[in-house]
């Protein structure tokens, strides 16, 4: 009997991988990019990250990696790869599984953090409060009727993915049959 996790394939090709240079820079690019698109849409966001501005994050998780500096603007930009950084972000667990499986329930993923303790409570603020509005987006793009249709089904999606992926709870062996709604138990016969 096969007792491996049903998407160990993917941690074996996720360990693997390693994708050209200038698709790295082109994927890093793009999540600043998109970093920066939320950030915007929240002022608070901005003047949080402003007071840590010139700060180096450096965030690892297995093979990726990637700095990023506080611009004067409260927003993020790569930083130099010989920048020293303030604050270590190492996701502790390299499985995009077990990824996965938190970020579906709502959980950050196990992050080990090293460095400038504020500048780790600010982005924890960020990640607690901080929320990209995708249906908005989608809305300036195609409207705002088919933007809910197609978030409501990302919604739903979601949701069937949370619980194929959600941890079946193990039933205890003493654990007496469910007796059926709507039924009395017989009654004795005098």
């Amino acid at each position: 009997m096969n007792t491996a996790p049903p998407f160990s394939f993917l941690q074996s090709f996720a360990s693997r991988f390693q994708p050209p240079v200038w698709v790295v820079d082109e994927g890093q690019q793009k999540i600043v990019l998109l970093l920066n698109h939320v950030l915007m849409q929240e002022k608070e966001a901005q003047n949080r990250l402003l007071r840590k501005k010139g700060s180096v994050v450096h965030v690892r998780w297995g093979l990726f990696a990637l700095d990023l500096v506080i611009t004067p603007a409260g927003l993020a930009d790569r930083a130099l790869s010989v920048a020293k950084p303030d604050l270590l972000l190492t996701i502790a667990t390299e499985s995009p599984v077990e990824v996965l499986q938190s970020m579906l329930t709502g959980k950050a993923p196990p992050v080990n953090i090293e460095g400038d303790v504020q500048l780790a409570a600010e982005l924890g603020w960020l990640a607690d409060n901080l929320r990209w509005d995708v249906e908005e987006d989608l809305s300036r793009l195609i409207g705002d009727v088919p933007a809910h249709m197609l978030a409501t089904a990302a919604r739903r999606t979601l949701a069937g993915l949370r619980q194929l992926l959600a941890p079946v709870p193990p039933v205890p062996a003493s654990a007496s049959p469910p007796v059926p709604t709507g039924t009395e138990p017989p009654k004795a016969v005098s």
